[in-house]
């Protein structure tokens, strides 16, 4: 059973990445795991939920306070330049979408 990050009551906010890895996947795991430790120290960080299919589809999804949390973990500048190095080389796609969360369940009991 994975690791859920453990969640705040509503509301919140939540980005969505979600990717295609490239052929080239040189350093990429180093960079992922510092990514997950420095993102663990920003003010506003909550938690996040990733996985990443046999095919290279991945999808993680960070949770933050609020949006200026998200804004700062953008401007971070080891940040930008791991999200360079996956424009350049590790992502052959790529989509990212912010979301507030209004209402959160957990199960299988649901509501």
């Amino acid at each position: 059973m994975p690791d859920f990050a453990p969640l705040p009551e509503p509301p919140y906010y939540a980005v969505i990445f979600a990717s295609q890895a490239s052929d080239d996947s040189k350093g990429y795991q180093e960079m992922a795991a510092l990514m997950a430790e420095l993102a663990a120290k920003q003010d506003g960080y909550i938690g996040v939920d990733s996985c990443r299919d046999a095919d290279g589809f991945g999808i993680t999804v960070s949770y933050w306070q609020d949006e200026a949390a998200i804004a700062a973990w953008r401007m971070d500048i080891t940040h930008q330049v791991a999200q360079r190095q996956g424009k350049a080389r590790w992502y052959r796609h790529y989509t990212l979408r912010v979301a507030r969360v209004e209402r959160g369940y957990d199960g299988p009991e649901g509501r």
